[in-house]
């Protein structure tokens, strides 16, 4: 039995990794107070739809385009980035295209 719930835990634990390591080692590569940055790709729809949802809001943003600054792709790899848009609203993350959360966290 013991062994069966190490087992689940462990399984638990590898299937949230990125929330894990961030409870662990909140990453230094983040928002400074107040800022919101938008971690993003050209040809991204959904990334689009946030730049609508932030612009519509009036919420000043930068933008990182992590194919093509290799600094903002590894900020993006430390907040355990596996997927565009991902936002960090003054050290909040957000992940993918969620309005409610993107309202929520700002």
């Amino acid at each position: 039995m013991k062994t069966l719930i190490a087992l689940l835990l462990a399984l638990a634990v590898y299937q949230h990794w990125d929330r894990v390591q961030a409870l662990l080692s909140p990453p230094s590569a983040g928002a400074q107070s107040g800022e919101v940055i938008l971690y993003a790709t050209e040809w991204c729809g959904y990334c689009a739809k946030a730049r609508e949802l932030l612009a519509a809001d009036g919420i000043s943003y930068r933008e990182i385009d992590i194919e093509k600054d290799s600094a903002g792709r590894q900020a993006y790899q430390a907040l355990g980035g596996r997927g565009v848009p991902l936002l960090d609203v003054r050290g909040q993350i957000v992940r993918g295209y969620n309005p409610e959360a993107i309202r929520a966290a700002y």
